[in-house]
């Protein structure tokens, strides 16, 4: 894979979904685990492999962000709600 590929993957990484970015992991952990690929496809795998677990990563910390947000309290109990950044 040429660097100019690798970098449009990388761009489509920030804006997959975390449902399919955890889905295509788990494909390739199915792949890694069959023990049929050879070297440099297992290394191709895993570094994909790599990628997805930091995209759901970040998905996931944001989703905990957004609910903290949501859960923050005001000083008298009531549950305050603040505007989301769009900026993804």
């Amino acid at each position: 894979m040429n660097d100019q590929n690798a970098s449009k993957i990388d761009e489509a990484l920030k804006t997959i979904t975390f449902e399919t970015a955890l889905e295509e992991l788990q494909g390739v952990v199915k792949k890694l685990e069959n023990g049929e690929l050879s070297l440099e496809q297992a290394l191709q795998q895993f570094e994909r492999g790599i990628k997805l677990t930091r995209a759901c990563q970040e998905r996931l910390i944001a989703a905990e962000q957004k609910v903290e947000i949501l859960m923050k309290a005001t000083a008298d109990g009531q549950v305050e709600t603040q505007m989301f950044p769009t900026s993804r």
